[in-house]
C-alpha cells in the first residue's frame, strides 16, 4: 500500500519591498508580531515570539486566543538571504508540516512564493491554511509598504 502524497498549499504575493526586506520579516520577532500574529491579524494577545535564526535553530510563536495558550513551534532548515527560507511549522504536541519560502526579485520589489506541504491527514484543513497564509503574507505586504513610506 502507497502512502498518499502531501497536500500542497501555495501562496503568492509580489512586494515593493526589497527581497532583504521581506526575508528578514520573516526571521524579526517585532514584526512577526505585526503581520503574522496579534491584534491585526485575530482575536489574541503575544505571550512571546523567540527566533533562533539558523539551520537547526529553533522557534517559538506563542499566543493566547480565547483563554487558550497555543504554541506555534518549528524548526529551520535553510536560510538562504535573500532567496530562500525553509522550516517546519507546527503545534506544540502535535505533527509538523514543512514550509518553503521563495523571493525573486523583481525591480526595486520581489515575488514571494510560499509553499506549505501538509501531511495527507490534513488536506481538510488545506483551504483554511491557504486562507492563513494569504491573510498574514498579505498584512504584511502592507506593513512593509507602509515602513516605506514612514
Amino acid at each position: 500500500m502507497s502512502t498518499p502524497p502531501n497536500v500542497v498549499v501555495q501562496v503568492k504575493q509580489s512586494f515593493t519591498a526589497a527581497p532583504e526586506r521581506v526575508f528578514d520579516a520573516w526571521l524579526d520577532p517585532g514584526l512577526i508580531g505585526k503581520w503574522m500574529f496579534g491584534p491585526a491579524l485575530r482575536e489574541e494577545e503575544i505571550v512571546q515570539l523567540s527566533v533562533d535564526a539558523k539551520p537547526g535553530g529553533k522557534f517559538s510563536f506563542l499566543v493566547r486566543r480565547s483563554g487558550q495558550e497555543i504554541d506555534h513551534i518549528g524548526e529551520y532548515f535553510e536560510l538562504d538571504r535573500p532567496r530562500r527560507l525553509v522550516f517546519s511549522w507546527g503545534i506544540k504536541g502535535s505533527d509538523s508540516s514543512r514550509v518553503t519560502i521563495d523571493i525573486v526579485p523583481r525591480g526595486t520589489g520581489c515575488d514571494l512564493m510560499l509553499t506549505h506541504e501538509l501531511h495527507p491527514d490534513w488536506a481538510d484543513y488545506a483551504s483554511r491554511t491557504q486562507a492563513g497564509w494569504t491573510k498574514m503574507i498579505g498584512v504584511l505586504a502592507g506593513l512593509l509598504e507602509t515602513e516605506r513610506f514612514s
